[in-house]
């Protein structure tokens, strides 16, 4: 059975493996302290074309997640999140667990745009109220739809009137920078935003996500809040080797191109079938709207989440592709996919 279930299913690109092979008897400084994390953060700092912001790694996103937004956060001080939101929906309630409450805005698009913050301002007025301070958005986002420039600006210029923090899940941030429909560049987002991070873990790495600190007021006393929330890896070593490799020459890029091409042949095979999508979602996750009866013939031979229920006898599944997708597996689901629609 092949999986279209997640990005994440392989182990990890070859040549990040044969890094952590070819390095595995150097003994080395923990914490982040090697060479390898150390020249990884500055290769992203070149590639971002900034020096003044400070990067660090960490393991995974939900870890990345709850470990910056409640060092970034005051006790009574809350998150703006979309409703589809990873933080809001997927992450057991990690934020909430630091003492931080989620706002959940309902969007068409998994998007948030300054209409949706004002009325969330207009709501939370004074101190018997947790106080909106830092707005959460994904790109990609859980729906597999990307912000464009013009939104992040918007976004961007609303929070600092607001004086809010605006912070980037990014761990499917590679497909919505290399999707056919971006004009974002990956040194734009220091400009953009307060904070982000790039996705390792869903983009060919083993593990690793590179926090990215942009604002100088969210850097202070950073690793003591990652050491205190278990994210301070001994064998640092682990993720600086991973995110060298990436970024040593295009493969973050190239990894990200990939999963999205092997999406695009989906799409576009779907849509020649005259089958409609939840939401348009230009990146590595598409989310066509099918018959039941064709979801469970399909289901025979690959995997993946049935996403939600559209009609009595139609559903959305949601189908991932990765940097490791094989293409002759996109095209058998394709063919089979004919072959139950000509029965």
């Amino acid at each position: 059975m092949y999986s279209f279930k997640n990005d994440y299913s392989e182990g990890a690109h070859p040549r990040i493996l044969a890094a952590l092979m070819e390095s595995n008897f150097e003994q080395v400084d923990g914490y982040g302290g090697d060479r390898f994390t150390q020249q990884a953060v500055e290769l992203i700092k070149e590639k971002l074309d900034r020096t003044d912001v400070d990067v660090h790694l960490l393991a995974g996103g939900t870890q990345t997640n709850l470990t910056a937004l409640s060092a970034f956060l005051k006790p009574h001080e809350a998150a703006i999140a979309a409703s589809t939101g990873h933080i809001l929906t997927h992450e057991t309630g990690a934020i909430e667990a630091t003492g931080h409450k989620i706002l959940g805005v309902v969007t068409e698009n998994g998007k948030l745009n300054p209409s949706h913050l004002k009325i969330v301002l207009e709501q939370h007025t004074d101190e018997h109220m947790v106080k909106p301070k830092l707005v959460y958005i994904s790109n990609s986002t859980e729906i597999g739809s990307i912000y464009d420039k013009n939104e992040l600006e918007q976004l961007r210029d609303f929070c600092k009137e607001h004086k809010l923090i605006l912070f980037m899940d990014g761990a499917r941030l590679g497909s919505a920078l290399c999707s056919e429909e971006n004009d974002v560049e990956l040194s734009d987002l220091p400009n953009l935003v307060d904070a982000f991070y790039i996705g390792g873990t869903k983009n060919g790495a083993l593990i690793g996500e590179a926090l990215v600190i942009c604002r100088d007021s969210l850097k202070e006393d950073f690793r003591f809040h990652m050491k205190q929330k278990g994210a301070l890896l001994a064998k640092g070593r682990l993720l600086g080797i991973q995110f060298l490799e990436l970024f040593r020459d295009n493969l973050f890029f190239d990894l990200a191109k990939h999963a999205n091409k092997m999406a695009n042949v989906l799409r576009t095979e779907l849509a020649k079938a005259n089958f409609k999508f939840l939401t348009h979602a230009p990146s590595n996750q598409i989310f066509p709207i099918l018959p039941n009866s064709l979801i469970e013939e399909l289901q025979k031979k690959y995997s993946f989440y049935v996403w939600e229920k559209v009609a009595p006898d139609y559903s959305a599944i949601r189908l991932v592709t990765s940097w490791a997708t094989k293409e002759e597996e996109v095209v058998a689901f394709i063919e089979d996919m004919k072959k139950v629609l000509q029965k």
